[in-house]
């Protein structure tokens, strides 16, 4: 049988691929949901590991186990949305609540995966104010 699909954020795909805080948690949730996310997250993900890097908070050899394992990840998730079809969507999810531009473009993108209607879907984010906005959405939160 399937697992479940979820709509995935950056911060909760990140700590598959590098250990960080939120890494047990984050298994637990792919052991339990397939990945559905939108197609600019692969770049989200290189962004955040190269920050990684840059800072020291990671070594450059975990640096390329961490793309590694995001490449490994990216082959089996269900990507949705162009920046097209959910630009509208995002600016205005951006008047609704208080997003950074990525987050709202994810938000945007979830609500085309689920035709827009939150209800009974799950999102998956470790960001603070994008959980906030999609549970305000109606999304179910993990």
């Amino acid at each position: 049988m399937l697992k479940p699909v979820a709509f995935w954020d950056s911060s909760a795909l990140i700590p598959l691929c590098v250990s960080q805080p939120q890494t047990a948690t984050a298994r637990l949730l792919y052991e339990s949901y397939r990945i559905v996310t939108w197609r600019a997250t692969q770049v989200e993900i290189m962004s955040g590991l190269t920050r990684l890097d840059r800072m020291g908070q990671i070594t450059h050899d975990r640096f390329f186990i961490g793309k590694r394992i995001a490449q490994e990840i990216m082959r089996d998730w269900i990507s949705v949305g162009s920046i097209e079809s959910i630009a509208g969507n995002a600016c205005l999810q951006l008047e609704l609540y208080p997003l950074r531009a990525a987050d709202a473009l994810q938000l945007a993108a979830a609500l085309e995966w689920c035709e827009g209607k939150p209800r009974g879907n799950v999102f998956l984010t470790f960001d603070r104010r994008l959980r906030e906005a999609a549970g305000s959405a109606g999304f179910t939160l993990e």
